[in-house]
């Protein structure tokens, strides 16, 4: 199964450049300081329009998951995709590796890292050594 390369657009260029650097990078509006993820292009609180990207030290614990299933093909290994609760105080969606299905609950602490899958660098996240 191919990885379909994400939708890059102004609001999330920052992103995906992060990524590709080996950096979990969020936005911050610089007028009410509140941070936001996915990116977009207001924030949500105050609506204010102008942003900083500012690194996450990408550390959290998995808020919530589900054993994903494709569809129409078999997956070769059990792709567990969490929604994780980031330090810094935002949510993010991704691939949870390295962690036997059986062990992954909610609270498990977690660290992002980086690969690439058919030629595209995505984020990921794995267990934390606490």
């Amino acid at each position: 199964m191919a990885v379909i390369p994400p939708a890059i657009d102004r609001d999330s260029q920052f992103f995906w450049d992060g990524v590709r650097a080996g950096q979990l990078l969020v936005q911050r509006c610089t007028d009410c300081a509140e941070l936001r993820h996915p990116p977009g292009p207001a924030c949500p609180e105050c609506g204010c329009l102008a942003w900083k990207a500012e690194q996450s030290a990408g550390c959290g614990t998995v808020y919530s998951w589900v054993l994903s299933h494709h569809p129409t093909e078999a997956d070769a290994e059990p792709r567990v995709v969490v929604l994780v609760d980031l330090e810094d105080g935002v949510r993010m969606v991704a691939n949870l590796l390295g962690v036997p299905v059986a062990e992954v609950t909610n609270d498990l602490p977690v660290e992002v890292f980086f690969t690439e899958v058919d030629g595209v660098p995505l984020p990921m996240f794995r267990r934390r050594a606490v």
